[in-house]
């Protein structure tokens, strides 16, 4: 039972259930340099990367914010401060997440591989951005938006357009919506000189910010279906993107936790799960 325990820790020090925020987008994007399902051996080492990756950089976050997180209220209770999970563990798991990450790349192809390096200094180089500058968010969202290109990446061996502009979406989505959280601790990065878009311009303008970077994301994600080739199917998943973006907008309040939390979990998880169906469906019908 306590090596059970332990294992739980391990997952949810790292939020593995957020692999689902990048994952699907991966899929997405492999799907369509496919224009189908992608032999089964790259999709497994797909899989991989992304659970390397995930868990690396989640891992080096909490690593680097142990400090942070055990003076902050609202994550104090989290596994390192709390002491649920040592530094040593932590940092064993990262080794070992970087290394299956790169292993991944490896059994992909060259490129892949060759800028696996580049992946992880981007994914863990996040984790540093909010002591210095408010466009952290953007950071944040590069991290999740290179999924797609490194998918395509693996399943083609080369670069394309439409990956860049599939990153470019998610990139937006992600910014956006890690905006919308950063909500919950505008006193607390204020007292510390974190940086973050609701401390430079306030809830409201940092809301404002947030839909803005949002209907671009809408934006890129119809560009990107469209040099994607994609057909009516995808365009009805695009259609419900927007909805669902106008619905996370409309439902958040700056001073409701559960609202916000609500609109970055419950919400993103059925816009980036429902993207994938849509492109699935749309690719596999027209087949």
């Amino acid at each position: 039972m306590k090596i059970l325990r332990q294992i739980y820790n391990y997952f949810s020090l790292v939020r593995f259930s957020h692999t689902i925020f990048a994952l699907p987008f991966a899929l997405m994007s492999a799907l369509a340099a496919a224009d189908g399902l992608p032999e089964w051996s790259v999709l497994g080492w797909i899989l991989v990367c992304m659970a390397g990756a995930r868990t690396a950089a989640m891992t080096f976050n909490r690593i680097v914010d142990r400090r942070l997180d055990a003076l902050n209220p609202r994550t104090r209770e989290r596994h390192l401060p709390a002491g649920r999970v040592s530094m040593m563990e932590a940092a064993l798991l990262w080794l070992i997440a970087a290394a299956f990450f790169v292993f991944g790349a490896w059994k992909l192809n060259f490129l892949t591989f060759a800028l696996s390096p580049v992946a992880l200094l981007i994914i863990c180089g996040y984790s540093y951005c909010k002591r210095f500058t408010s466009l952290s968010h953007f950071v944040l969202g590069l991290s999740l938006g290179i999924a797609p290109v490194g998918a395509w990446i693996a399943v083609t061996g080369s670069l394309a357009a439409p990956p860049v502009i599939l990153a470019a979406a998610v990139m937006m989505w992600v910014a956006g919506f890690d905006a919308i959280y950063a909500l919950m601790d505008e006193t607390f990065d204020r007292q510390v000189g974190l940086h973050s878009l609701v401390v430079a311009l306030g809830k409201q303008g940092a809301l404002r910010a947030a839909f803005f970077m949002h209907l671009t994301s809408v934006f890129m994600i119809g560009v990107f279906g469209a040099s994607a080739g994609m057909g009516w199917i995808f365009w009805v998943g695009a259609i419900a993107y927007l909805l669902l973006i106008l619905y996370e907008h409309a439902i958040v309040s700056p001073d409701d936790a559960k609202r916000i939390n609500i609109a970055f979990f419950n919400v993103n998880a059925v816009i980036s799960i429902g993207l994938l169906c849509f492109t699935s469906l749309d690719i596999f019908l027209r087949h």
